[in-house]
């Protein structure tokens, strides 16, 4: 059945960590090899050593999670490992132990989750299970059988998009890489009508489909993410919440960046040229790290702050970097500030998404009028 079959088989003897081929280009040593989930990475010696070293952190990282199996229980990250009430304790206790247990569990999540541990650990920790939850076991298969053949606007874009999704990627670029992220997305176009498809989410479920064990749990996922965990309207036809993210990214930009966020307006340079990508796709194609802000405070040239941004985005490799930027660098921005930054700028979206259309539809009743005789 669709649901039940595990797809980490399938590319296991191609995910080998390092298996570089090296050769000599301008004096420079490029190193060519896969990542765990069978990209293929390019970079010079010393991002291989940077490579190596993040390696030995997750094996660190994933002898700390074995301890604490073997001291709190397997699977104790799925659900809060309280005593019984007849052990006579108070619930303050065992609401006290929970949170230990929380703050314990959101630490380790921050360091790495072990990729053997991964799947689970998202699975439960997102919300995914329990949305499956709530409905009978056959679902998804039971979608996918119902949808099976039917053609709609969501289905053809989906076709055209599937062969543009990670190409010459060693499992998503064959038939059969295709076949289950078509079934993954057509599903969730039919689940959810009013958001059907949107380009950058075959970008979303195929890391999901690459990181989770089977197609069902990756369905899943990208349902949770899109009806719980991101803003509304995201991926329906006017973007709205998307929009609204660039409103709050450019927003942030401006307190955090001052001295970039100016430059880069004295250059009548539009963020949303880069930004748009990483949000519709969710930084699965490109992830950011901190920003050159000297290379960029030197461009004079939109095409330069391109291709810095580009480089900047394709070359990082150390997870504690970026999460060194995210929560040192950076100062505190706490969710309840973004939330607020979203509700200020949702009424300015929406006046200019409606102003649009509404230029719009003026535009296709001129085209319709009839044109008036010459004299």
């Amino acid at each position: 059945m669709f649901g039940t079959r595990d797809m980490s088989h399938e590319f296991q003897p191609i995910m080998q960590y390092y298996r570089p081929s090296i050769h000599t280009r301008r004096a420079n040593i490029v190193v060519k090899f896969q990542d765990l989930y069978g990209f293929t990475v390019e970079g010079n010696v010393d991002d291989v050593n940077i490579l190596n070293e993040v390696r030995e952190k997750v094996r660190q990282q994933g002898r700390v999670w074995w301890a604490l199996e073997a001291s709190k229980g397997a699977n104790w990250y799925l659900q809060p490992q309280t005593p019984p009430l007849s052990e006579g304790i108070s619930a303050a206790s065992r609401k006290l132990s929970a949170l230990a247990n929380t703050i314990a569990l959101k630490r380790l999540i921050r360091k790495g989750i072990p990729p053997i541990l991964r799947p689970k650990v998202w699975f439960s920790v997102s919300g995914a299970a329990k949305k499956r939850s709530t409905v009978p076991e056959s679902y998804y298969d039971d979608l996918i059988k119902a949808v099976d053949g039917k053609v709609t606007p969501a289905t053809k874009q989906i076709d055209h998009d599937l062969p543009r999704t990670f190409p010459g990627h060693p499992w998503l670029d064959t038939p059969q890489g295709h076949a289950s992220l078509r079934r993954v997305l057509v599903g969730y176009s039919f689940r959810d009508c009013h958001v059907g498809y949107c380009q950058g989410l075959n970008y979303v479920a195929a890391l999901l489909l690459l990181v989770m064990k089977t197609e069902e749990e990756a369905f899943w996922m990208l349902a949770v993410l899109l009806e719980n965990v991101l803003v509304n309207d995201c991926y329906t036809d006017n973007l709205s919440g998307c929009h609204v993210e660039q409103r709050v990214f450019k927003d942030l930009l401006v307190k955090k960046c001052t001295r970039i966020a100016a430059h880069l307006e004295a250059m009548e340079f539009d963020v949303s040229l880069v930004t748009t990508e990483w949000f519709l796709c969710l930084f699965s194609k490109s992830l950011p790290s901190e920003m050159k802000e000297d290379e960029l405070l030197m461009a004079s040239q939109v095409g330069d702050v391109l291709s810095i941004l580009h480089r900047t985005t394709h070359h990082l490799y150390d997870p504690d970097d970026l999460l060194t930027v995210a929560f040192d660098k950076t100062g505190s921005m706490t969710t309840n500030t973004i939330t607020k930054q979203r509700k200020k700028q949702e009424p300015a979206v929406m006046a200019e998404l409606d102003q649009r259309l509404r230029r719009l539809n003026s535009l296709k009743m001129d085209d319709k009028s009839p044109v008036s005789p010459r004299e």
